[in-house]
């Protein structure tokens, strides 16, 4: 078993999916039935025994910085630009990075608005020491 990181972004979609705003724009049945998807895939994960930790991260923060001893943290943000936003992740261990790759596909098609599925990008990081099993 392998430990990888599945990323979310707040990138979207390609082209022909929804582009959709986020989720504080969306209506309560719209982000209902993501979170009910979110929490349906990692209960099947928990089942399988592949899932280790999932978390929902809130759109603000800050980039900080170490400027030197004795000199207060710097900071810039909240983010540099809104692609590099991080909406959540789940942490998985699982036997392949194909399954890895496969199950970042499935979590990719949660909902967004109108029912339709995100399509939003995620990325696919293990964790270090647990090498894959595929070429990437």
């Amino acid at each position: 078993m392998a430990k990888y990181l599945l990323l979310k972004h707040y990138r979207g979609g390609p082209e022909r999916a929804v582009d959709y705003a986020t989720m504080d724009q969306w209506t309560p049945e719209e982000v209902d039935a993501h979170m009910a998807f979110m929490r349906a895939f990692a209960a099947r994960l928990q089942e399988s025994g592949e899932f280790v930790d999932t978390q929902a991260l809130a759109p603000g923060g800050t980039f900080v910085r170490h400027d030197g001893e004795g000199r207060p943290p710097v900071t810039d943000g909240p983010f540099a630009e809104t692609k590099d936003l991080i909406a959540g992740w789940y942490v998985i261990d699982v036997d392949s990075w194909e399954r890895a790759v496969q199950l970042a596909g499935e979590l990719s098609a949660a909902p967004g608005p109108g029912g339709q599925p995100c399509c939003e990008w995620l990325e696919v990081r293990p964790f270090v020491g647990c090498l894959p099993t595929a070429t990437e």
